[in-house]
């Protein structure tokens, strides 16, 4: 081989590096070019939606739903002065990297078109402000009720229609249930009288057994509204022998991953631990427990000290989305906030409505309350009237003086109530069941805006309450 032409070679390979590193270069700077001329038509632009995340069916049964924007941009803070929900609606915003949320702190109304709207949305980078918006629309509410039969007792799920249900779970004898976002748990007692519980999808299909703490029977069934935790009171099938337990309150996970877990007994320290009544706070992991010797205790699972609050007779109802719970006091009833254990008097209503029953308070300060005229002994009317914080009462039911109004309840927006009522109640005999109600049973759901009612649907425990019908 000969020099020239391996001088040659090498100079053709030079020639063809640098040719290589001239184009490479080239590319490079227009990708830079094309990139800033991007980023600058980007910033000029200012930020634009890419995604919007939201769950219109969690939204309208649950609190704490979220819209989510993700954006072109990393945006600035936003603050609640710049969003806006029509129709209204309670909310908090947080702003994380190219995405902003928009928490709604009560679940929404069914059925209803929602339009949720930021102004002034900009970039960390400085440029012009956009405005981003986004339409939703719920969905009509679905519900479960149970019907007790002679042949056997079934869990419906509805509309407030009324006239599509349909039946997901039979048993011979249903005691109670309660729905939860994801599940379905039914308390049944078998022929020897002894309760269990059986959890299945919301259809009522991939029916388990949760585990108990033993043979028994249970009580006050009720779920949390957040996550899969329900809690109910537990009594042994020899209670009255020694060591047999008595109305003690426990707590389990539906989650198919615990589903072998025992369940978890909540004891008030150095005091009464059988239970008369209890509820689940919202948005904690704390339970408000009326025990035997009259004791109302906040008590918190995950280890905190118990909270004294004095004695009560009864625990009449916690408003959803907040922390303020209605307790029966001695000398009446009460509004008391769990978070700062401050307590209130609730304002009188006109003494000519009639005496108050019971209060069901709502989120934003209002209370339901059922009014009887008396007559001495008779009830000679039962009402019921939504009061405001300033004691401005407006009737939304008037029950008949034959029939009895056995349990209220809100739906979880606030939007309804519903009123178990059972018709002719002196000709309308009892069933046989451990928590024996009235074998004719009507739910009668009501508009809370206007009095209207949406429908009468036939059987009780409508899944919108948070505890079972008590006589």
């Amino acid at each position: 081989m000969s020099t020239d032409a391996g001088t040659r070679r090498a100079r053709t390979r030079r020639r063809r590096s640098r040719a290589f590193l001239v184009a490479f270069a080239v590319v490079i700077a227009v990708l830079g070019v094309v990139g800033l001329a991007g980023a600058a038509v980007t910033t000029a632009q200012g930020p634009r939606v890419t995604r919007v995340s939201v769950d219109p069916d969690a939204a309208v049964n649950a609190a704490g739903s979220r819209l989510i924007f993700t954006t072109t941009q990393s945006l600035s803070h936003v603050q609640s002065d710049q969003v806006t929900v029509t129709p209204a609606a309670a909310f908090t915003v947080d702003t994380s990297g190219r995405s902003v949320g928009v928490r709604f702190a009560l679940p929404l109304w069914d059925d209803t078109e929602y339009t949720v709207t930021i102004s002034g949305v900009t970039g960390v980078g400085g440029g012009p402000s956009t405005t981003i918006t986004k339409s939703f629309l719920t969905p009509p509410l679905q519900s479960y009720v149970l019907q007790r039969a002679t042949g056997g007792d079934t869990v419906f799920r509805t509309d407030l229609a009324g006239d599509a249900a349909v039946p997901v779970f039979t048993d011979a004898q249903i005691e109670d249930f309660r729905a939860t976002a994801g599940y379905l748990v039914v308390s049944t007692m078998d022929a020897e009288g002894h309760s269990h519980l059986i959890v299945t999808d919301p259809d009522g299909q991939n029916p388990r057994e949760l585990p108990l703490p033993g043979e028994g029977t249970v009580t006050n069934l009720q779920s949390a509204d957040r996550g899969n935790l329900i809690g109910y009171t537990f009594t042994d099938a020899d209670v009255g022998s020694a060591g047999a337990r008595a109305s003690v309150l426990f707590t389990a996970s539906l989650t198919e991953s615990q589903s072998s877990e025992e369940p978890t007994q909540v004891t008030r320290t150095g005091g009464e631990s059988r239970v008369d009544d209890w509820r689940f706070v919202p948005g904690t992991d704390s339970l408000l427990m009326l025990t035997f010797d009259g004791a109302l205790t906040l008590v918190s699972p995950s280890g905190g000290a118990p909270v004294a609050l004095g004695n009560a007779v009864a625990i009449t109802g916690i408003a959803r989305g907040s922390t303020t719970v209605v307790v029966e006091r001695v000398d009446g009833p009460v509004a008391i906030d769990l978070a700062t254990a401050q307590e209130a008097a609730l304002p009188a209503t006109d003494k000519a409505l009639g005496q108050v029953n019971s209060v069901i308070p709502l989120a934003d300060g209002q209370t339901l309350r059922v009014l009887a005229q008396l007559d001495g002994f008779t009830v000679r009317s039962t009402t019921v009237h939504l009061v405001d914080q300033q004691g401005a009462a407006r009737a939304v039911l008037s029950v008949e003086p034959k029939d009895t109004l056995i349990e209220t309840c809100v739906s979880p927006s606030g939007r309804y109530a519903a009123f178990l009522v059972a018709p002719d109640a002196v000709d309308n005999p009892y069933d046989g069941h451990q928590q024996p109600l009235p074998q004719k049973l009507q739910t009668h759901v009501v508009s809370l805006a206007d009095g209207h009612e949406q429908v009468a649907l036939s059987g009780f425990d409508i899944s919108w309450c948070q505890t079972p019908p008590r006589l």
